[in-house]
């Protein structure tokens, strides 16, 4: 770290070092932590644009709050990397998302100053509540604070918290991060409540300005009051937060730093649940992520100085074969609805939402809702398809089997991001989702191995009548071009895509599953082994199991997904249950979290390579 870029950053290994600063210098060190950011993830690429809309809140926070013994949750974890900086961890900022690097959320393993692990949203408040309820109940006299931003309020769970805080008396303070902005647009009625809010600044100066002039007249505290609450009820519309159990505060400034010191000071001597309205504004600082903070919240290594992020032609991803996929068969069908919780982006709806307006249904971060308002949808003849990530479907999970399987209704699940993520990291790989499908009544489960495989596999789960799930895993493929045309598989039915050419020795099947078809074609010209791409986990290939059974003397089963439970525990349960002969080694992800990294270190340290398919047959 060059002292003249930082002069102030450099001296402050921890909040406590920052609370030795002087209130007149957290300015400069407000200034001198977003250049960091800046100069910093442009070469080693992260989360961008939304830590440096938390910059001031972050140093506030920590300068007002006495951390790490009062408790900061930050909710999901983008916003957090101005909190990593400042808490003991600012020389390894370069490392995050790597391999052996820092974790791209807060994790409790990393610091004592991440009191809670994120990567899925609204969950701080609840968190956070809890650590409060502790502290009354063991007579600790600890400050207690969620910081939420406006996407993730869209999460029933946040309501539910706010709900039960209301019943306590817990010191619980929940500051809403408004920056109007989550991974994508934010949708829905509260978006709309908050913009509402934001917009009567007129109450707020006259709030402001009635209590600087009558403050210390005692005698005239309870009109003010009562004038406060009449003003509220004819500029604002209903406060919310108020009639929930919080004392409601704001909005103001998150970008104006002497402001948010005295507000956060006086609010810290309050007792009870506490509610800070913060307006920020995402990539504040750095004007093309301020324009653009959609295409700044994740970044590649960039120059900061062209006002654009590098451009290259790429082939498609798996996401891209879906949106293309989506949008040509509601060209062809008008009761084809698509479905996302708050990943238009992400998941690749946004020419869909662009063509087919109507029949584009953004639900906000609520999976739950997500996957029973596509039951309700086809309860009434519509073809839903219900678009959402391994890991947040598993957030909607009851909802699958009550709503959705056991009524054995027609819902196609678009599961995007099985298997490993790469630099996101445990919380957001999708390591469980074949094991918790496949346990489930009346679903079909299909694991594509390339492009063209993944765009017939949603054809055939879209003319399939009943629940399907089509599980592709994040990124670029082989490059294969998908075929234009539709062409609907078997139920069931896999394919041989490699024969052994062996007459005598030990002969090897591989039966692999979606994403590990190409690992063990690798291998397979190793070993000549011969090749299944299984194509479907539920109902399973029973028959072409029992052929390559009666002429091999081992299975290797090979997955992206979770050893227990998974694809390969399948193969075992038919063997078993038929009776086969035949040897099986089933290779997977370890019974683990697997850790952030690039996917190619990841799997080889999980032993998913085609090395380790020979090793196992050697």
């Amino acid at each position: 770290m060059s002292t003249d870029l930082y002069p102030l950053l450099k001296q402050i290994n921890n909040p406590h070092d920052l609370r030795e600063l002087n209130k007149s210098q957290l300015g400069d060190v407000a200034n001198e932590l977003r250049q960091y950011l800046i100069n910093t993830i442009s070469q080693c690429g992260g989360h961008f644009a939304a830590g440096l809309g938390t910059v001031e809140l972050t140093v506030a926070l920590h300068y007002i709050f006495n951390t790490p013994d009062d408790r900061i949750v930050w909710d999901v974890g983008h916003q957090a990397y101005p909190h990593k900086v400042l808490t003991e961890r600012r020389e390894q900022l370069h490392t995050i998302r790597q391999t052996d690097g820092l974790h791209p959320f807060p994790v409790r393993s990393e610091s004592e100053y991440d009191t809670f692990a994120v990567g899925h949203s609204s969950t701080s408040i609840s968190a956070a509540l809890g650590m409060a309820l502790a502290a009354k109940q063991s007579g600790e006299n600890r400050q207690c604070v969620a910081v939420i931003g406006d996407g993730a309020l869209t999460g029933g769970m946040a309501f539910e918290a706010m709900n039960h805080a209301a019943d306590t008396d817990a010191n619980l303070l929940v500051i809403l991060n408004d920056n109007e902005m989550s991974i994508s647009e934010n949708v829905g009625g509260m978006n709309r409540y908050l913009a509402k809010l934001l917009a009567g600044r007129f109450y707020q100066r006259v709030r402001e300005t009635g209590k600087k002039a009558l403050h210390g007249i005692k005698p005239l505290s309870e009109f003010v009051s009562r004038a406060e609450e009449h003003m509220k009820g004819m500029m604002l519309p209903s406060t919310l937060f108020e009639e929930l159990g919080f004392n409601y505060n704001g909005p103001i400034d998150g970008h104006d730093l002497p402001t948010l010191l005295s507000t956060l000071s006086n609010i810290k001597s309050l007792k009870g649940p506490q509610f800070l309205h913060v307006v920020t504004r995402k990539g504040k600082g750095y004007e093309p992520a301020e324009n653009d903070p959609i295409a700044y919240h994740g970044v590649p290594i960039f120059d900061p100085k062209i006002d654009e992020l590098p451009k290259g032609v790429k082939p498609k991803t798996y996401s891209n074969i879906f949106g293309d996929f989506l949008c040509d068969i509601a060209a062809q069908d008008e009761r084809v609805m698509g479905i996302t919780p708050a990943m238009r982006e992400g998941s690749d709806l946004i020419r869909f939402s662009k063509e087919f307006p109507e029949r584009y249904h953004d639900v906000g971060i609520a999976e739950q809702h997500a996957v029973t308002v596509s039951a309700g949808l086809a309860c009434e003849g519509f073809k839903p398809v219900c678009a959402i990530y391994s890991t947040f479907l598993q957030r909607g999970y009851d909802q699958l089997i009550h709503d959705v399987a056991l009524q054995n209704l027609d819902v196609l699940f678009a599961v995007d991001r099985g298997g490993l993520v790469g630099g996101d990291g445990a919380t957001h790989n999708g390591a469980f989702d074949l094991s918790y499908l496949r346990c489930i009544p009346n679903m079909v489960i299909m694991a594509p191995s390339d492009e063209n495989e993944c765009r017939q596999c949603l054809y055939t789960g879209y003319l399939y009548e009943g629940p399907v799930a089509v599980r592709y895993p994040r990124g670029m493929g082989s490059g294969i071009e998908p075929e234009k045309h539709f062409t609907a598989f078997e139920i069931g039915k896999g394919r041989l895509v490699k024969e052994s050419t062996k007459q005598q020795g030990e002969k090897v099947a591989i039966l692999a599953f979606g994403s590990m078809v190409k690992t063990a074609l690798e291998a397979a010209e190793k070993i000549d082994a011969t090749v299944a791409d299984m194509r479907f986990v539920k109902p399973l290939d029973e028959q072409l199991i029992r052929e390559l059974a009666d002429s091999h003397d081992l299975f290797i089963t090979i997955e992206e997904n979770a050893v227990q439970g998974g694809a390969g525990s399948a193969i075992n349960e038919f063997i078993l249950n038929n009776d086969l002969q035949i040897k099986v080694r089933n290779l997977g992800l370890p019974d683990r979290f697997i850790e952030h990294g690039s996917t190619g270190d990841l799997l080889e340290r999980i032993g998913l390579t085609a090395d380790d398919i020979v090793k196992v047959v050697s």
